[in-house]
């Protein structure tokens, strides 16, 4: 047994499960010292069950996830059975809504009532077929004062709030759980992947400045605004590194793990920056001649898919009403990211000044992981993985500091405890605790 030294033995162990379309990785973490992450593991696999974030093959991603977990446990030496998991896939939408709470006391507003006030959120009834993933509070209206991003602590009977409603189909997240009982873990989390990756490679004051989250990754890219603080737009544009690598097997005429490493070695997001006269030689097949690829032939492949990629992005941008105030600009992550010269093209498309974020602000000095492995987790590849572990660990934080919400049941628990009991009376007698039974038909009046 390997031992592991740290100051913060009281800290929770947190796990983090990233299903990509390209690899599935999962990170075991807890808090050390004030605002950095311990990393105790990393495991990785190739992903060849999920195609554009969404799971297409139950069997091949369980494999994956146990090969992930299996490496990371014995990394850690923490045996994995509860994990926060990212969800992604053109299949997420977002919407914006105003909810309404009128309070009965006259204390202080509490963390309590901005509960109530997201629970009553998850009855909004959508379109067949989709379940809500995430409800985030925007800001808040007391008593027809506006602008309030903080209601705790304050007075107030009317308690108005927008929010940023985010929703996937329920078939998608559904396949996403099955693939997590079938590997003998539980679901902790669902988290959205940007949200995941903005808490990785994003601090307070960019997103208070007004900021871009674009995560490229294998079968999507991801896009996050953020302003004066609070998220304001999400979107998933189904496109990402993948198309590009399609896109090279196709005009190189290549197999398509040899476009893949020509992409990495080689590639550029913007062809001008390229020589003419550089050439690559990739060994033929079957004993063929070698052929000759031209870098600036290779350069101009990726960089007509990845403009369509960047047009997109910046079709949400304009699209969010946000467009002028982002000082912080564009943070581009993800596997995708690591592409030559895509810092550039973003600037030329958008106009907004970009930089590629990095997970690595995060990270503790590591005594247990060999350096090689430290060294790739600040690889802007491991945002998500990174991000949905600090995800985990805040909201294990938020709820030791509040044990009186473990009392507010969810619109969800509340489904799956009824259908379980099949019957009303039977599960609200449940969460009655004060010992009083309630009969069935002196409640309803027939008695």
């Amino acid at each position: 047994m390997k031992t592991r030294i740290s100051s913060e033995k009281d800290s929770p162990i947190v796990v983090g499960l990233d299903i990509g379309t390209t690899k599935i990785c999962v990170t075991v973490g807890r808090r050390s010292g004030a605002k950095k992450i311990e990393i105790l593991g990393v495991g990785k696999a190739e992903s060849s069950g999920v195609s554009r974030g969404v799971v297409a093959n139950i069997q091949k991603t369980v494999n994956s996830i146990l090969q992930a977990v299996e490496e990371a446990s014995s990394q850690s030496n923490v045996d994995i059975k509860v994990v926060n998991v990212g969800i992604a896939g053109q299949h997420i939408k977002s919407i914006q809504h105003r909810g309404i709470l009128t309070r009965r006391d006259e204390n202080e507003i509490n963390r309590l009532d901005i509960e109530r006030l997201i629970e009553d959120m998850y009855k909004l009834v959508l379109p067949p077929g989709e379940e809500i993933i995430h409800v985030l509070p925007q800001e808040f209206t007391i008593d027809n004062e506006p602008g309030i991003k903080d209601p705790i602590g304050m007075a107030g009977r009317r308690m108005e709030a927008n929010f940023h409603i985010i929703s996937g189909h329920v078939s998608a997240i559904k396949n996403i759980k099955k693939c997590i009982d079938n590997a003998s873990l539980e679901v902790q989390d669902l988290i959205l992947e940007p949200l995941a990756s903005s808490e990785a490679v994003l601090d307070e004051a960019d997103k208070d400045a007004g900021v871009v989250l674009v995560d490229i990754g294998g079968g999507t890219t991801d896009v996050a605004i953020f302003h004066e603080g609070i998220i304001r737009h999400t979107a998933v544009i189904p496109l990402g590194g993948n198309i590009v690598t399609e896109d090279i097997k196709q005009g190189c005429s290549v197999l398509r793990n040899q476009a893949e490493l020509l992409k990495i070695r080689f590639g550029s997001a913007l062809a001008d920056e390229n020589k003419e006269n550089e050439v690559i030689c990739v060994p033929g097949l079957r004993g063929r001649e070698p052929k000759e690829i031209s870098v600036k032939n290779l350069a101009y492949i990726i960089q007509a898919r990845m403009e369509e990629i960047v047009e997109h992005v910046y079709y949400e941008i304009k699209s969010s009403g946000y467009e002028n105030k982002l000082i912080g600009g564009i943070v581009v992550t993800g596997g995708g990211a690591q592409l030559k010269h895509l810092v550039q093209l973003v600037e030329y498309i958008t106009g907004i000044d970009c930089r590629v974020g990095f997970p690595n602000e995060h990270l503790a000095k590591n005594e247990v992981l060999p350096k090689t492995i430290y060294d790739e987790l600040k690889s802007p590849l491991y945002a998500t993985g990174i991000g949905l572990l600090i995800k985990g660990i805040l909201a294990e934080e938020v709820q030791e500091e509040m044990p009186e919400k473990k009392s507010v049941l969810s619109v969800r628990e509340i489904t799956e405890k009824g259908n379980k009991e099949k019957g009303f009376f039977k599960w609200f007698r449940d969460i009655i605790k004060d010992g009083n039974e309630i009969d069935d038909e002196s409640y309803l009046g027939k008695k």
